[in-house]
């Protein structure tokens, strides 16, 4: 009864149109056509381009779901209010750089964009909404959220927030939402939220294997984000160590990585030296990770974890200082190439990206 009412007539909507919440909510509406599914975001010209030939990101594979679902079940629009008055379901994928200044500053993630979509939804909403967080947030953000939604909306109003972290990877986004290796959903763990975690593993389990959908409380959903992300990065920072004593002493980083990475339990994704990580994640989650340990006293657990980028800074250093010198250390009136600027294959994204280092 209630519940398959529900979902046949199931809302979806998502703040944001960028690199996460354009392919997310293209794949949910391929996969869930009785879903109705719209992506919001305040720039006109970002939800113009969603709405044309040319898409404002360049992902393998993503045109033709896009092609497919809109105007059927997949919209692109800037009227915020009218759609998340509407939606059951609620994604946010707004920006969460990391801070430039005041309290955190260098690691702190810039909350502004999430306090300023809580207040909305809270402004505009006149029924219960599952809110989901889908940009890398920190730790407790799921906290700060409830009290931003609690303070300002209507009474009587029952807001559920989950943490549905994603794991994309740019480039192969579209695989890896089609076959993930697990969806993570994060609830409260009390009688509502665990109803609200079922009505988020209901949208996944629309072509996700259920046993790939994992369940946690919010927290650990929370941090499971950061600390993959902390994980890949110190593979990265590991080889890329072992690089400069490769140099040194005449070993072939090469052949370590792959000597070593025959070794099941290592295994050989992220083993492979270069400049060092760029992208839009690693940094920024784990300067967030060490951000947090510091603020419960965990010094040398931030340290341990800073460590990782003190690497990626010095491998990015001693790249540039051996380029000059192999130039007679002076580039005045000389031409520089930098084949491949972006921060890594199948992909146009710049940011972060050591080319720019």
């Amino acid at each position: 009864g209630g519940a398959g009412e529900q979902a046949a007539s199931m809302k979806v909507a998502c703040l944001g149109a960028g690199y996460v919440g354009g392919p997310t909510m293209a794949m949910i509406a391929k996969k869930a056509p009785h879903i109705q599914v719209v992506v919001l975001d305040i720039n006109q010209a970002r939800i113009d381009q969603w709405n044309s030939d040319s898409l404002p990101i360049y992902e393998p594979g993503l045109d033709d779901v896009v092609q497919e679902c809109r105007g059927r079940n997949l919209h692109f629009s800037t009227d915020t209010s009218k759609h998340i008055s509407e939606a059951d379901v609620i994604f946010i994928s707004v920006n969460t750089p990391t801070k430039t200044q005041g309290l955190g500053a260098g690691s702190a993630a810039d909350l502004t964009y999430w306090e300023s979509a809580a207040r909305m939804i809270a402004g505009v909403s006149t029924s219960n909404k599952i809110i989901i967080e889908k940009s890398t947030v920190p730790v407790k953000t799921a906290e700060a959220v409830e009290k931003v939604l609690a303070r300002n909306a209507k009474p009587g109003l029952q807001f559920d927030i989950i943490s549905n972290p994603e794991f994309l990877a740019e480039g192969t986004a579209i695989t890896d939402l089609e076959e993930p290796d697990r969806v993570l959903i994060g609830g409260r763990e009390t009688e509502m939220g665990r109803k609200a975690v079922d009505a988020v593993v209901g949208i996944y389990a629309n072509w996700v294997p259920r046993e790939r959908i994992i369940t946690t409380n919010l927290w650990s959903a929370e941090l499971s984000k950061l600390t993959a992300n902390a994980f890949l990065a110190q593979r990265i920072s590991s080889i890329n160590a072992i690089s400069a004593l490769c140099e040194q002493t005449g070993a072939n980083v090469k052949q370590i990585s792959s000597a070593i990475g025959t070794d099941s339990r290592i295994g050989a994704k992220f083993l492979n030296a270069s400049v060092g990580f760029g992208g839009s994640c690693f940094q920024k989650d784990i300067l967030n990770l060490v951000y947090i340990c510091e603020q419960q006293g965990l010094n040398e657990v931030a340290d341990y974890w800073r460590s990782v980028i003190t690497i990626n800074d010095y491998q990015k250093n001693r790249f540039v200082k051996r380029v000059i010198s192999s130039m007679f250390n002076t580039i005045t009136n000389k031409h520089l190439a930098v084949l491949g600027f972006a921060f890594k294959k199948d992909t146009g994204d710049t940011r972060e990206t050591p080319a720019i280092d």
